[in-house]
């Protein structure tokens, strides 16, 4: 197995993976831990029966999603603009077996998603789950926000979502044989706090593009479906006090963890099931809750 990664040629703003070529062990090792790696890493090029493509991989769920399925014998593609902590995603997936394929690109951007795509498909084979994670956030006063930060919020969150769908799907509808997609929404969109409104918009907007395209795709045997985490922990979404656990009827605040399982539930044990939201959320959206 050799490493490919693409030529260092051209500015961030302009790189392409077009310009592959292959490499020696040497520098399949310095490539590895991201040593000249012009902002895309490609690792392993070889066949494999299951592939995961994942968006905002680099850290907290989405590191967690792909470290997960590559744990149960996966190859992972993943795109995340964080170069620098995608190393240490790819490092952990390195460790683990997995062939990988990464890219920093942005997937509000067309030609981005496209090259990835591209990528993804010419190296390691048309992905049988893609998990549409990643999302970005803008949280201020409704009457300050400006419509520009707005439309970013959106333009990642819920067209980059579409943009991804769309692109991997048409390599999946002419491969045939099924696939899953799993789109990563929020409790946000049944329920808010102030100044959300970007947030919540965008994925109340994924919640419905999940049942429009689960009937779309039908046909072709992909099913879509969406997970709404609720307060999951991470490195930027700490649990400070035993309250913040308690106050959960499952006892605890999230993890990462619990969303990777449930990705892996929908795409490997769940073909019944399509078009559907599930949450991830301790019980808290059921709990009746007054201020005293």
């Amino acid at each position: 197995m050799k490493c490919i990664a693409n030529r260092h040629e051209r500015g961030r703003n302009d790189r392409r993976i077009d310009g592959i070529e292959r490499q020696s062990e040497q520098q399949r090792r310095e490539i590895s831990y991201g040593e000249s790696l012009g902002g895309h890493i490609v690792g392993m090029n070889a066949p494999m029966e299951s592939l995961l493509a994942v968006t905002g991989a680099a850290q907290g769920i989405g590191r967690v999603i792909a470290l997960h399925f590559a744990g149960n014998g996966y190859a992972v593609s993943f795109i995340d603009p964080d170069a620098d902590a995608a190393r240490q995603t790819i490092d952990g997936l390195h460790s683990l077996g997995a062939r990988v394929i990464y890219d920093d690109g942005d997937i509000a951007k067309e030609d981005d998603v496209q090259r990835w795509v591209d990528a993804t498909v010419r190296e390691l084979g048309v992905p049988n789950v893609l998990v549409n994670n990643a999302g970005i956030a803008h949280n201020m006063p409704l009457l300050e926000l400006p419509a520009e930060e707005f439309d970013r919020v959106l333009g990642v969150n819920l067209r980059g979502t579409f943009l991804c769908s769309q692109a991997f799907a048409r390599h999946m509808v002419r491969r045939g044989n099924g696939a899953t997609i799993v789109n990563i929404a929020s409790t946000r969109a049944f329920m808010s706090e102030p100044n959300t409104e970007a947030y919540s918009a965008s994925k109340g907007g994924i919640v419905a593009l999940t049942h429009a395209m689960a009937m779309s795709l039908s046909e072709h045997h992909i099913r879509v479906n969406c997970i709404s985490p609720g307060w999951i922990e991470t490195e930027r979404v700490p649990a400070k006090t035993k309250r913040d656990h308690l106050q959960h009827p499952a006892g605890r605040v999230g993890k990462p963890e619990d969303v990777a399982e449930a990705c892996m539930f929908l795409a490997e044990y769940a073909d019944f099931i399509t078009g559907q939201n599930i949450i991830v959320d301790g019980g808290m959206t059921k709990k009746m809750i007054y201020e005293e």
